[in-house]
């Protein structure tokens, strides 16, 4: 997801096209999460989730985009405080796309 590029919300509620209570929360959230990086909206939307209860996974997956399973995994990252998450940078290292050509040593 680029940073300039806002989800639009897939709830049920918003789809309707009718105002509803939590329409501006929704886009508000979809704003907030657009400005992050990758691991930032994993833990965000974690920690929304959390606050919904048991199906707080599929919602909050329906208004952001994001995969529930990637909500999970935002939610296993804060419960090991972090720990295994890189202070300096997005991703782990040897995370990526591998190289097109192979080194070669002259």
């Amino acid at each position: 997801m680029e940073a300039s590029e806002i989800h639009q919300c897939e709830c049920a509620a918003c789809q309707q096209g009718m105002a509803h209570p939590e329409q501006e929360r929704h886009r508000r959230i979809n704003l907030l999460i657009s400005r992050l990086d990758e691991q930032q909206r994993r833990w965000y939307v974690a920690m929304e989730s959390d606050q919904l209860g048991p199906d707080g996974d599929e919602v909050l997956s329906h208004i952001t985009g994001l995969d529930a399973k990637t909500i999970q995994r935002g939610r296993q990252e804060l419960e090991r405080e972090l720990s295994d998450r890189p202070r300096e940078r997005v991703r782990l290292p040897g995370g990526g796309r591998p190289r097109a050509e192979k080194k070669t040593q002259p």
